[in-house]
């Protein structure tokens, strides 16, 4: 398998500078990667750069806390879609979770993929780090039952990334249906391997080029 091509090449750092997601674009141009993942700033940009190239383009909603609105989420993710957004990454409400206030989780999610349908994937970000498994599972089911087409671990900015077990949970909760995507911590060919084997059908990571390479 070409690891090049489930990798969505992140840049999300808040002091990310044109120069820098104009280096990230061409990267992932260069090296055929699946997505170059940004935030919603750099979606226009990105999506007139990457035109004809095969490339997507992924926006990150409600990042990296998960706590705006339902409805700030649903017009974020569909100001990113007009701008050119082919991918969507939507945090879940994660206090609202731990509530076990399920119907508002799967709701939010749900606003997200109606606007989504037809035009954009979407992956739920489940942030594995703040959970127990219990709720690992719960947020999972929620997506699926949401209709949303990927699972992903981490944002990468909370306490943890990806972990192997997180990734097999993940996945055993899915099934075959859902994509599952490891985002967090992936520096290596080894880590992004290890991913891979244990369920993951994406990696989101900055490292994308050292992977490879």
């Amino acid at each position: 398998m070409n690891i090049a091509t489930i990798i969505d090449h992140t840049e999300l750092k808040p002091d990310a500078t044109k120069g820098q997601i104009l280096q990230l674009i061409k990267e992932a141009k260069e090296n055929k990667f699946a997505s170059v993942c940004v935030n919603s700033r750099w979606v226009k940009q990105a999506s007139q750069e990457l035109l004809g190239s095969g490339v997507n383009v992924c926006a990150v909603i409600g990042f990296p806390l998960g706590a705006t609105t339902t409805e700030t989420k649903a017009f974020e993710a569909s100001d990113a879609i007009k701008n050119g957004a082919t991918e969507v990454d939507m945090v879940i409400s994660i206090g609202e979770l731990k509530d076990k206030n399920y119907e508002y989780v799967e709701q939010d999610i749900k606003a997200v993929v109606e606007v989504a349908k037809g035009k954009s994937l979407v992956k739920v970000i489940i942030e594995t780090c703040l959970l127990t498994g219990e709720e690992k599972v719960k947020a999972c089911e929620l997506a699926k039952k949401a209709g949303a087409d990927f699972v992903k671990t981490s944002t990468g900015f909370s306490k943890g990334g990806a972990t192997i077990e997180d990734v097999k949970l993940m996945r055993e909760t899915v099934g075959k249906e859902m994509g599952v995507k490891a985002s967090g911590g992936i520096h290596t060919k080894e880590e992004a391997t290890k991913m891979i084997e244990a369920g993951a059908t994406r990696i989101g990571t900055s490292s994308g080029i050292s992977i490879i390479s």
